[in-house]
């Protein structure tokens, strides 16, 4: 019963929301920033009490890396805001007109999607980042994080719900449900009439439950199965960097590299530096037949591990035939999330970016650079790695529907 209060609340707070000027709800997103950064020692005392729980509970150290929360994180989200804050509003933009010939003019104008729920795991960034999104493009949302983050969550929400009361918009603008069973996630996914679209933000199981459960409509994030594949007309250097950067400067996260293909061509002095490098940053290669003796303290591969997101300091590595050998495997394995050639070989370059199917493809260049903030959207929802209407990083755009506004002069059919 509390969930369908919390929708309905919700589902009132997005009628008014469609209406709220860009400048009403500009001043609610300032208020959010500066009282994120004012109230920060009642965001880090919350924070602690969930790490300390994820220590009790042997939660792995990248996991814990992303549920950490610190002034300068704190600082980061609010800034993160106020880029939102700046970015121009959505709704109301005519994206197309036409005029017939019996006189009817014909317009699509953005509107808001109305009520977005999320599901997320334990990153606390999530309750700010997705609910100012969602306030900046007219929604509401109910936010649904998980159990490992609920304190920093519910303090985030709080300040959150008391800027958006102070800047006067509606109560149920911003809703955290703050029961985290299973039960109550189940529930939330089949709250047709109530949420519009349900987006979770996690793992392969989060999501996969949500796809297999939900009633309402989905849109599919998350999952980053990413490979990087070093050509033979690779610059060793630049491959090197890019492995380093895309699998250890934050291995937790969802464009992380998980995957290294190699042809089996490349020089010997790129394996040289990627085994010292990769060893230099502890991180543990999985490797083919073929590949395993050129990585210092390699193991081997198992069909398992070229299908899954490690989230870790674990790679794995295959060495390929070719282009076409490459291609064929991140099309097994692949998520459809982010996927990188390094080449010097324009050729080369340009049928990876034609024939890999992803929501991003890179050439010399890291896939940690997939994300809203990179991308120059603020921030960002999620990285879509459906083929709907939203495809890569959601910003505010991705957050809305259209509608024909049709003016006439008395024209009938």
């Amino acid at each position: 019963m509390e969930l369908i209060e919390i929708g309905k609340k919700a589902r009132s707070a997005a009628r008014i929301l469609a209406t709220v000027s860009s400048a009403d709800k500009n001043k609610a997103l300032t208020y959010i920033a500066d009282d994120l950064e004012k109230y920060s020692a009642k965001i880090l005392s919350a924070n602690a009490i969930d790490l300390e729980n994820a220590g009790n509970n042997g939660m792995k150290a990248s996991m814990v890396d992303r549920l950490r929360l610190t002034e300068d994180r704190i600082k980061g989200i609010a800034e993160g805001v106020r880029q939102v804050r700046d970015l121009p509003d959505p709704i109301g933009e005519v994206v197309g007109a036409t005029r017939r010939p019996n006189g009817l003019q014909i317009a699509k104008r953005r509107v808001p999607l109305g009520v977005i729920g999320i599901i997320y795991e334990s990153r606390p960034n999530v309750t700010a980042d997705t609910a100012v999104l969602c306030l900046k493009s007219s929604n509401a949302c109910i936010l649904r994080g998980g159990k490992e983050a609920i304190n920093s969550n519910t303090a985030i929400a709080d300040i959150m719900k008391d800027a958006v009361k102070k800047a006067g918009l509606p109560e149920g603008t911003v809703e955290l449900i703050r029961d985290t069973s299973r039960e109550t996630a189940s529930e939330m996914m089949k709250l047709n009439g109530y949420i519009d679209v349900l987006i979770p933000r996690g793992g392969a199981g989060l999501i996969n439950a949500v796809i297999s459960t939900a009633t309402v409509p989905v849109i599919q994030t998350g999952v980053g199965n990413c490979h990087i594949y070093a050509d033979k007309d690779c610059n060793a250097d630049m491959a090197v960097d890019i492995i380093i950067n895309a699998k250890t400067s934050r291995p937790s996260v969802c464009n992380a590299a998980e995957t290294l293909l190699i042809h089996k061509d490349a020089p010997q002095e790129f394996y040289t530096k990627v085994s010292a490098a990769l060893a230099d940053k502890n991180v543990q290669v999985r490797a083919c037949e073929r590949a395993i003796l050129k990585f210092d303290g390699a193991i081997a591969a198992t069909e398992e591990d070229y299908a899954t997101e490690f989230g870790d300091l674990i790679l794995a590595v295959k060495m390929v035939d070719g282009l076409d050998d490459a291609i064929d495997h991140i099309a097994k394995y692949g998520t459809g999330h982010s996927e990188c050639i390094v080449t010097e070989n324009y050729t080369t370059a340009n049928a990876f970016l034609d024939r890999v199917d992803a929501a991003a493809v890179y050439v010399n260049a890291s896939t940690r650079f997939t994300d809203g903030f990179e991308f120059g959207f603020g921030a960002e929802i999620g990285i879509s790695t459906q083929k709907m209407h939203a495809r890569g990083p959601m910003g505010l755009t991705e957050l809305t529907s259209v509608k024909y506004i049709v003016t006439g002069n008395g024209q009938i059919r």
